[in-house]
């Protein structure tokens, strides 16, 4: 089905979907060179190409459609009001039999076309602590009530709340993480593929184009919550390869993959390593997938997203034990957050930025040909790094792809380097479990880039939390003898290790040759690292899709 994806001996020239003709790109574009042949048939995409979980309209009349319930999501009841007057006559009635409304989701029956209105309560909206995710939470949880009642067809109705502009399209995004459907329920299970038939949406404002935004957003979380969230075979790195070409089939977003194993050890050592074991099993060999999207001009911001994109992680040699393995399919969520943010781009089309992303796709398999600690390898950028750790995978996978931004980003505008990873339980001990963490080198502290994505996220209800790179973790990384240059890790898991989030981002600056562009550099290079091991989501449950919408916003993509 694929066969158009096959390299033409060493030229570089590939097939490519989004423009169904053959191009023959320069040495000077490295970036969209295609080598190797598909040969993953292990999913189905009946299902997949959905944008969204369900059909989502405006809505400014409950007499428009075919409407079977009303999603009401406030901090107060007095807020119903106007049009909505009739909601807040029947929630009250109900609270004088029941004390629980204004504290848990409720339903309330109504008398007229539409049966009942579901209240799902944001609590407090005033202390100290509190943010706009009281409306993307209390949406969930009134989605999740609605579809207990049997509603199919459902208005959401927000209450305007002056502290938290964006409540609308949080409450909306909260709305629709419920409703979304697993891509293996999608393909395999044809009467579950949705769980809701329409959402209306009530007065969304036209002049923010909120509705667009929305749509744009969630089916670009949709993309990041399928290939992070699918188990390890049906997500496999030939399928996820698959699956992105599919998605951005005649689109906007230009897709390439390198899959030949030699071209891998060649020009991506590091990763090459981690594939050793795996490579061997061809429905788990390791793919480098490359996506370009290219604004009309004039271009402001050039960006360069690098992803880890590990299917599953055993931690190799270093062999994940106690029952800690369970949950690693989840260690390509980066990966799928760099797929995600392109499909946002697909849908926007910001014409200021020129972005450029690498999903380093690779199972860390562990076996006869497994890479091993002690090992030196000589990166891309001629850097001799001893293996500490074989779970230190990610960082390996992610370097060499970083060391081909940084050589392109020389020639770009305004380049802006980042590194997008599920890499360590250590940023979840440090931040929660439900925030990113995100650290700049030299060059982008300068500009207080994470000050303005934390500040751009928390607006949008995808928070994150911001660490420091220090000269302490340049020290740990710091060869310990005349054999190599950088160490890759001690032998301890990040969460036993002091600085477990931080120092990875230092060496893979070392190893990737970035430290030769800092700020006492002449050619300055930003980079920011995040590190999504804890908004990435619950496992067992339903990943989040973090960070594409921190991202988006802080590019202003919509």
């Amino acid at each position: 089905m694929l066969s158009a994806h096959i390299l033409l001996t060493r030229r570089h020239i590939c097939f490519l979907p989004a423009t169904r003709k053959w191009i023959n790109h320069s040495l000077k574009d490295r970036h969209f060179k295609l080598s190797g042949t598909l040969v993953s048939r292990h999913i189905s995409y009946k299902y997949s190409k959905m944008k969204l979980p369900c059909e989502v309209v405006r809505c400014s009349s409950f007499d428009e459609g075919d409407w079977d319930g009303i999603l009401v999501v406030t901090d107060s009841l007095a807020k119903l009001d106007g049009p909505l007057v009739g909601l807040r006559k029947a929630l009250e009635d109900l609270k004088q039999v029941d004390a629980a409304v204004g504290k848990d989701v409720c339903v309330a029956g109504l008398a007229g076309k539409i049966k009942r209105v579901v209240f799902a309560p944001t609590g407090p909206l005033n202390r100290d602590y509190d943010d706009v995710r009281r409306f993307s939470d209390a949406a969930e949880k009134g989605i999740k009530r609605a579809i207990k009642a049997g509603c199919k067809s459902l208005v959401v109705v927000t209450t305007n709340n002056e502290p938290y502009p964006q409540a609308r399209i949080v409450t909306a995004l909260g709305a629709l993480q419920a409703l979304y459907v697993p891509i293996e329920i999608r393909d395999d299970c044809p009467d579950r593929v949705t769980k809701m038939n329409k959402v209306g949406l009530w007065n969304m404002d036209k002049s923010l184009l909120l509705d667009e935004a929305l749509k744009a957003l969630e089916s670009g979380r949709l993309v990041c919550r399928d290939i992070g969230g699918s188990d390890p075979e049906k997500m496999a790195a030939p399928n996820v390869a698959e699956y992105v070409q599919k998605v951005f089939e005649n689109s906007s977003v230009l897709v390439s993959v390198i899959s030949d194993v030699n071209e891998i050890e060649k020009s991506y050592p590091c990763l090459g390593a981690v594939n050793r074991c795996a490579k061997v099993i061809p429905r788990h060999n390791a793919r480098v997938i490359k996506l370009q999207y290219s604004g009309e001009g004039p271009i402001t911001d050039t960006l360069f997203l690098v992803g880890k994109g590990v299917t599953y992680d055993t931690g190799g040699a270093d062999i994940k034990a106690g029952g800690v393995m369970a949950g690693m399919h989840r260690d390509k969520c980066g990966a799928a957050a760099v797929a995600g943010f392109f499909q946002v781009l697909n849908v926007m089309k910001p014409k200021h930025l020129k972005v450029i992303g690498t999903m380093s796709m690779v199972r860390n398999s562990v076996g006869a040909n497994c890479y091993v600690s002690d090992e030196i390898i000589t990166t891309r950028a001629g850097v001799r790094v001893r293996v500490g750790n074989t779970d230190a995978e990610g960082r390996m996978a992610m370097l060499e792809c970083l060391c081909e931004a940084k050589e392109i980003a020389l020639n770009e505008v305004n380049p802006h380097l980042y590194t997008i990873a599920t890499l360590t339980g250590h940023s979840i001990i440090a931040m929660g479990p439900n925030y990113f963490c995100a650290m700049d080198n030299g060059p982008a502290k300068i500009t207080k880039n994470v000050q303005k994505l934390q500040e751009s996220g928390e607006a949008f209800g995808d928070p994150c939390e911001i660490s420091t790179i220090r000269r302490d973790d340049y020290e740990f990384h710091t060869g310990k003898s005349e054999y190599e240059d950088v160490l890759q890790c001690n032998n301890l898991p990040s969460t036993r290790t002091p600085r477990g989030h931080q120092s990875p981002s230092a060496f893979m600056i070392m190893a990737s040759g970035l430290d030769k562009h800092g700020v006492d550099s002449e050619k300055p290079l930003k980079y920011t690292h995040l590190d999504v091991a804890g908004s990435s989501g619950p496992f067992p449950g339903v990943p989040t899709g973090s960070p594409v919408v921190a991202l988006a916003a802080h590019y202003k993509v919509f």
